[in-house]
């Protein structure tokens, strides 16, 4: 069992599922809504209980979504409409994560303050 949570404590998560490889995304949504590039771990959603009355969603475009709790304001989920996965972010995993970072999407996108680390892949 793999267990999750905000900043607060406010909304909590938990799976029994194995968890995909972190993914780094730099498109420009996900540097807005973290504040920098956002890693990701994903589930399938019927695997991923969430537990707390903080949990909001925004819809970010005609396609997905994300949750933060909406007390602390951490970022935590990203869904895709249709595809039945749940993105949970690597940071809110508690504990050691037993992933690693699989690759580095949008980097186009990404921002001029920083470099994608070598040996990773890069989309």
């Amino acid at each position: 069992m793999t267990k999750g949570s905000c900043l607060c404590g406010g909304v909590t998560w938990q799976t029994d599922a194995a968890l995909r490889p972190s993914v780094a995304c730099h498109c420009t949504q996900c540097r807005k809504t973290s504040g920098h590039y956002w890693s990701a771990t994903q589930v399938p959603t019927e695997a991923l209980e969430i537990t707390g009355d903080r949990l909001r969603w925004f819809r970010s475009s005609d396609s997905a979504r994300r949750g933060f709790c909406g007390t602390c304001g951490a970022s935590m989920f990203w869904q895709q409409d249709g595809e039945g996965k749940t993105s949970i972010g690597s940071g809110t995993i508690d504990g050691p994560s037993g992933i690693a970072t699989a690759k580095h999407i949008f980097c186009a996108d990404k921002g001029d303050y920083y470099e994608i680390p070598a040996g990773v892949a890069q989309e």
